[in-house]
């Protein structure tokens, strides 16, 4: 499979269109104010981008996730940033794959019009971070209800979503024969949730909408329940392998940003009487940083088609993640470079996007465990972690 399929022209097409009106002097402005892009989220709603890749009889686009990485890198090679939204297109597929007809029905055709906003995603911990079978958020089952506590942390867009999927115990660790066990996925209705969630903004150095959440007492109907009680972990692979396919698109699209723009410099920049890209110490990182994005895509590639075949994706949607977050730091770096003191400015936008790229080494899995998953799982070795 290839990014350049004819049917795909439409798709990149359609969000360059979106993306256009949304410059640089916008993304420096929201980025400097540490606001959400609340009118670029609703264009690509309204265009019905985030919903591409839910079945036409639900409102959406009916496409697959070949469409909803274009969808992402054509988003981050604009010169957006794709984080403000990405969390819809891969939480979609718990509901796609394991939720129940009755549930895609309710929540699918009020997400794909718009109506409902489906950005928030609770499974990291401050004590279980890719740890995940350590969690410690609590489900416990009443009658006809479940009631939660916990906290989550690094819990991004909750407090610009409707909608919250949570992962949470309902059988201790202690009591399960696998680690995976015992885990539990609630889909919550945030509007109904009043005092019970209690969200804290946490300042990082890229404008990224994150919080820590205290949960307390939180009380949700069995009907909130996505899958199977206890197999959560297992429904929640779906969208972590959706996740990484979609970050190294992300990815992907920064990495061709920032090529784009440097080339494009180095033409026109002179010093010493030529341009400065006729210097190998400007051009070779430059062409380095060209082959390692296109052989990332070459691996995303492969991870969208096993995906949407149903097939293991697991460690192609890990190699692909890898190797994408890197030659994009990579292409960052070269792009600092290409522009010297210029690159350190706001002006041109080559700081804030290399901050941005720069997040997807350590998250949503830092790049070492895809080492460690790759050594165990790949190449049969002995688990490292």
């Amino acid at each position: 499979m290839s990014g350049s399929r004819p049917d795909l022209d439409d798709v990149r097409e359609g969000v360059r269109a979106v993306c256009r009106p949304f410059d640089e002097p916008y993304w420096q402005a929201v980025d400097q104010s540490h606001s959400y892009p609340e009118d670029f989220v609703a264009a690509l709603t309204d265009g019905g981008w985030l919903s591409v890749h839910v079945p036409e009889e639900y409102g959406g686009g009916g496409r697959g996730i070949a469409e909803a990485s274009v969808v992402m890198e054509e988003l981050n090679r604009s010169g957006a940033n794709g984080a403000a939204c990405h969390a819809q297109m891969y939480a979609l597929w718990v509901l796609l794959r394991a939720g129940t007809e009755d549930q895609r029905s309710k929540w699918l055709p009020q997400i794909a019009k718009g109506a409902l906003r489906f950005q928030a995603f609770g499974v990291t911990e401050p004590d279980a971070g890719s740890d995940t079978p350590t969690i410690t958020t609590r489900a416990v089952r009443h009658d006809d209800h479940y009631v939660i506590n916990g906290q989550k942390v690094f819990t991004s867009r909750v407090q610009h979503s409707d909608l919250l999927l949570l992962l949470a115990r309902t059988t201790p660790l202690e009591e399960v024969a696998r680690r995976t066990d015992g885990m539990t996925l609630f889909l919550v209705d945030l509007r109904d949730s009043e005092d019970a969630i209690r969200a804290e903004p946490i300042r990082t150095m890229v404008n990224h909408e994150t919080n820590a959440l205290f949960i307390d007492d939180l009380r949700v109907p069995m009907e909130a329940r996505v899958g199977e009680e206890g197999s959560g972990f297992y429904h929640l692979l779906d969208a972590l392998n959706a996740e990484r396919i979609l970050i190294a698109s992300e990815c992907v699209g920064d990495g061709r940003w920032f090529i784009d723009r440097s080339v494009a410099y180095a033409n026109q920049r002179v010093v010493f009487g030529r341009a400065i890209g006729s210097n190998q110490g400007v051009q070779f990182p430059l062409a380095h940083a060209h082959m390692d994005i296109e052989a990332a895509d070459a691996i995303r590639w492969r991870a969208v088609e096993t995906f949407d075949a149903g097939g293991p994706t697991g460690a192609l949607a890990n190699m692909a993640k890898y190797l994408a977050s890197e030659a994009a730091i990579a292409a960052g770096g070269a792009a600092m470079t290409t522009f010297g003191g210029w690159g350190m400015t706001v002006e041109y936008g080559i700081e804030r996007k290399f901050r941005e790229t720069r997040l997807y080494r350590v998250a949503p899995i830092t790049n070492n465990l895809v080492l460690g998953y790759v050594g165990q799982h790949v190449l049969g070795l002995p688990k490292s972690y």
